[in-house]
């Protein structure tokens, strides 16, 4: 007998969990049973309706046995049931999560009934959390649910009859079939079709046997995650295999764990977008938040320091710590401290708190309030500051219920917060969580936080291997870019040394070191290098982030920076795509406060439009703020032209590495130079992360292996066959599943490298034969509605544009250009050359789009595409094609040449000249050129691109050309001075 699903991994899972095999229908015990056991019970067993959710009969069994009010009288159990059913059916009016919300009110003892002496209302409990024994657990497969239609997910598990987990086993036999198969079956079909199935769930799980993901409900398919067993951490790539899975499994769906991840774990929060979703953990963060509880009911050591790399969820894991230590009886209700590191509050971790309406959560801004409450004594959740430790009196409280969650713990060294904090509370417990490992030097965040107890110090660790491994977070690419722009290696040095003294700056910290070092900051903001800089990020944007609809986020030295790059920007952009984040202080003039100053409001709402992916704003300019704790999953690129270093630089690169569909890495532009010595910009005694971020022309040279690969699955096909036959000669030498599944493999990987690369030179080699592969793979794509399709998903837009529109995507980057003239013309006539016709074209194009709006060229344009229409019908030869291109090309330089005539007798000096001449009064002396001479010379010292839109660059040319004037007398006549103004603002 062949495997099937059912055969190996469904009855797998069924074993693992209960000990029945199904295959043999003998019994035998399961893995591990931690205490309570899983007991198998086939569909028929259950007794149950095929449009019934709950197994009634087992869920009265457990009211009566868990509430004494309904074992006195079990008429009450009805009363109960008919409230779960009316949440089950509600769920087409309120939706799926606001009823799994009411319904897990329901299962975790939330809700209270009129069912006490005299109509008291007490609690009632549908499930034991404390004497797990009570309750039963049942598995089943093949499980029939009727709504609007039929559906049989294969896996099961119930708690006193209430379904809270659904899972789907698929064959682990082909290649394309994947646990995604089973996830998108779930979320995408049997949540919509028999969504009352999914009110009470926990999670669901997908699995192919060969690896486990689980997620809640709503949960897209890019957040769900793999599920670790703690002794593996140190397994980076696991041998992966029914026995692997059978391990994570049963830890997953232990009674135990899945009752603490119900109770505990499970958010419901507001999303940006105002609609309410579930959070679930992922494994770190629940073995983390599981690990700091565990420490302070043993109440042995009394600190521990938890690093989890960038992006990996700390801010939930802080509110999971934090909820189950408040309610953990045998702390009698302890004061939680949750200190952000920040210069005000309303950061990632307190919007956490607030969105997933935390009880008792208090925020305060001063030490002060911060001692007031210690003193009075308060048993809640309080949100506060770092940095405010500052002012802490020795002994504020000595209670030993008190735990202090401090993000982003390697900050406590400046100024030795640690022993302050310490000092302030005794007998407190101290967590220091770091996305950035801690350095051995870091003497004083040890001292605070780290345990002799724990291996290296830390008390869990979650790599950056690790959250790449498990799809966490996503790989970081460098892109080095204008070399020549980069500052030289000693100044870099110097500028290292300067920031390790200055750590982490505020925008105004930022300002003052740039002027410290004056000459650095003259360089990094002439106004040349950011002209090349901006035109260079524009170019990058059009052309490598906007196609696949992300965003980007400008890094500059200073302030004043800022607001240069903004000027520069909106030449390339309309003004609404870029927006300058950063803080004024009572020093700014009126002027630069009234136009620049982003208050807290406000950066909400610009954060806000920012994330919003149909929104206009294309870029956040910053050089401090937003660099930690700005979550902007759309954030794809990072342009850094600002000395960082170490936790600094950690923070701000890893911006880009959260996950959002069809995003596949962060990507760095490095305009300072900050990785031209990778190692020493990222100087950690971790050496894992010196591989955080790799430069993106590693890649290249993985292309040509890439490429032969793909190819190989079509030995001696003839790939220059156009039409049906090419492709039906292609389709047959994949003609088994097999094949096509290992083609979809090789191609995916190869789409993943170009769509990264893109656009770049080195593609255009290839461009052919990756053209040919993309179209291959659409057709022989399965029907979206066929297993095995999570496999061959959505393609890139590069590959997109190129298979729907056969444009020439290597084209956008610049080949070596030349310049038109009669003799090139000349040339390509008489040595008609593929490439440079090719070349002669987009020069065209490129022309005609620069002179958009004049009549002589609209004419030219509509004759080349003509042309082109004629020989893609066909209906000229290739000769008679270059006579006509050519033919274009004189005509345009002609136009071109004319056009330049015309302007230059409307050159600036021209311009004025004209004017003198017609002011020119009997008082004018007759040196017109002369003055004219001497104006055009000074405003164009002072001058510089966009300065009619600075306030600065106005005063600079008024004060230029009074002086002028001033020389020839002429400085009195207003009239003459307003006009000449005007024509300089036009003309320069």
């Amino acid at each position: 007998m062949g495997f099937t699903e059912l055969n190996s991994v469904e009855h797998y899972i069924i074993h693992q969990l209960s000990g029945v095999n199904l295959n043999a229908n003998q019994i035998s015990e399961p893995q591990s049973s931690f205490g309570v056991r899983w007991q198998f019970q086939s569909p028929e067993q259950l007794n149950r309706g095929v449009n019934e959710v709950l197994v009634e009969s087992q869920l009265v069994k457990a009211l009566i046995r868990l509430n004494p009010e309904i074992e006195a009288n079990p008429n009450l159990a009805d009363e109960v049931i008919h409230k779960l059913r009316a949440i089950l059916i509600s769920v087409n009016q309120v939706g799926l999560v606001k009823a799994n919300e009411e319904f897990f009110a329901w299962m975790t003892g939330e809700k209270t009934m009129p069912f006490g002496e005299n109509n008291r209302h007490v609690p009632v409990k549908l499930i034991d959390f404390e004497d797990l024994t009570r309750n039963d657990y049942v598995v089943t497969n093949q499980f029939r649910i009727h709504h609007r239609e039929t559906k049989i997910p294969d896996v099961v598990l119930m708690i006193n009859g209430i379904p809270v987990v659904v899972g789907e086993a698929k064959t682990p036999i082909r290649p394309s079939v994947s646990w995604l198969d089973g996830a998108h079956e779930i979320h995408q079909i049997y949540e919509n079709a028999v969504p009352q199935l999914f009110v009470p769930n926990v999670l669901s799980f997908a699995t192919e046997g060969k690896e486990l993901f689980y997620g809640a409900i709503r949960c897209p398919l890019e957040f769900w995650a793999p599920w670790r067993v703690e002794e593996n951490d140190s397994q980076i790539s696991k041998a992966l295999g029914l026995a692997e899975i059978g391990k994570e499994l049963t830890d997953l769906l232990s009674p135990a764990r899945l009752l603490d991840i119900m109770r505990n774990f499970s958010l419901f929060t507001t999303n940006k977008k105002k609609q309410r979703i579930k959070v679930i953990p992922r494994f770190q963060q629940y073995e983390g938040a599981n690990k700091i509880v565990q420490r302070v009911i043993e109440g042995k050591v009394k600190k521990g320091l938890i690093w989890h790399f960038q992006g990996s969820g700390k801010s939930l894991l802080m509110v999971f710590a934090a909820q189950k230590l408040r309610r953990a009886p045998e702390l009698k209700s302890p004061t939680v401290i949750v200190l952000v590191d920040r210069t005000d509050l309303d950061t990632q971790i307190s919007g956490t708190f607030n969105a997933a309406d935390v009880a008792n959560v208090e925020s305060t801004e001063s030490i002060k309030e911060l001692q007031q409450m210690l003193e009075r004594d308060t048993r809640k959740i309080i949100i506060s500051m770092i940095h405010k430790f500052r002012d802490a009196k020795p002994n504020m409280n000595d209670r030993e219920n008190i735990i202090l969650l401090v993000d982003e713990a390697h900050r406590t060294q400046e100024g030795d917060l640690g022993r302050q904090m310490r000092a302030a509370l005794p007998n407190a417990f101290l967590f220091g969580l770091t996305g950035t490992p801690v350095n051995k030097a870091d003497k004083n965040t040890f001292w605070a936080f780290g345990s002799e107890e724990d291996k290296g110090g830390y008390m869990s660790r979650y790599t950056f291997h690790d959250s790449i491994r498990d799809e966490a977070t996503l790989p970081l690419h460098f892109e080095p870019r204008l070399v020549d722009v980069h500052v030289d290696k000693d100044a870099l040095d110097k500028a290292f040394e300067e920031f390790k003294e200055s750590a982490a700056l505020t925008d105004e910290e930022a300002d003052e070191l740039n002027k410290k070092s004056a000459k650095m900051s003259a360089f990094l903001k002439s106004p040349e290098r950011v002209e090349k800089i901006v035109k260079d990020i524009a170019e990058h944007f059009k052309t490598k982030v906007a196609p696949h609809g992300f965003k980007g986020m400008i890094v500059t030295p200073d302030r004043h920076a800022c607001v240069q790059y903004k000027e520069e920007l909106d030449k390339y952009f309309p003004e609404e795509a870029s927006k300058v984040v950063i803080s004024t202080t009572a020093n700014d003039d009126f002027e630069f406060k009234q136009k620049w100053a982003v208050d807290k409001s406000q950066q909400e709402k610009i954060v806000d439009e920012y994330n919003d992916a149909t929104s206009e704003l294309k870029f956040i300019i910053v050089t401090a703020k937003l660099l930690t704790g700005f979550d902007a999953p759309i954030c794809q690129t990072m342009y850094l032209d600002k000395s960082l270093k170490d936790h600094t630089l950690l923070q701000a690169i890893c911006r880009t590495n959260r996950l959002y569909p069809q995003k596949t890495f962060g990507c760095i532009v490095d305009y300072f130079g900050v990785f031209d010595d990778a190692a020493k910009a990222l100087e950690f005694d971790e050496q894992s992360v010196k591989q955080v971020i790799t430069n993106l022309g590693d890649l290249r040279s993985r292309l040509p292996q890439a490429m032969a690969d793909a190819l190989r699955h079509f030995e001696g096909v003839d790939r220059t066959l156009d039409g049906f036959e090419g492709l039906e000669a292609a389709q047959n030498a994949i003609n088994t599943d097999e094949k096509k599944d290992a083609f979809a493999k090789d191609f995916k990987y190869l789409a993943k490298l170009w769509e990264s690369l893109s656009p770049d030179n080195i593609l255009d080699v290839y461009n052919q034969d990756y053209k040919w592969l993309a179209q291959v793979f659409e057709s022989v794509k399965p029907a979206s509605d066929n297993v095995g399709k999570m496999l061959w998903l959505a393609l890139g837009a590069q590959t997109t544009q190129l298979i729907h529109e056969n444009i020439h995507v290597g084209e956008v980057h610049t080949l070596e250009e030349f310049v038109l003239d009669a003799d090139v013309i000349e040339n390509i006539f008489n040595n008609p050359d593929p490439k440079k016709i090719k070349q002669l074209e987009k020069d065209l194009i490129k022309l005609f789009v620069k002179h958009d709006g004049n009549a002589n060229f609209k004419k030219l344009s509509e004759r080349l595409e003509e042309l082109r229409d004629k020989a893609e019908k066909g209906l000229i030869t290739s000769i008679e094609f270059v006579k006509e291109l050519c033919a274009i090309a004189k005509d345009t330089v002609k136009a071109e040449k004319e056009l330049e005539q015309e302007l230059q007798e409307k050159s600036p000096k021209a311009a004025l000249t004209e004017l003198f001449l017609e002011l020119k009064t009997d008082e004018t002396p007759a040196v017109v050129e002369r003055i004219v001479t001497d104006i055009d010379a000074i405003v164009r010292v002072v001058n510089f691109p966009g300065w009619q839109n600075t306030v600065g660059g106005e005063r600079e040319v008024q004060k230029s050309l009074r002086k002028a004037l001033l020389k020839y007398k002429l400085h009195k006549d207003q009239v003459l001075f307003d006009r000449a103004y005007a024509y300089i603002k036009e003309y320069y």
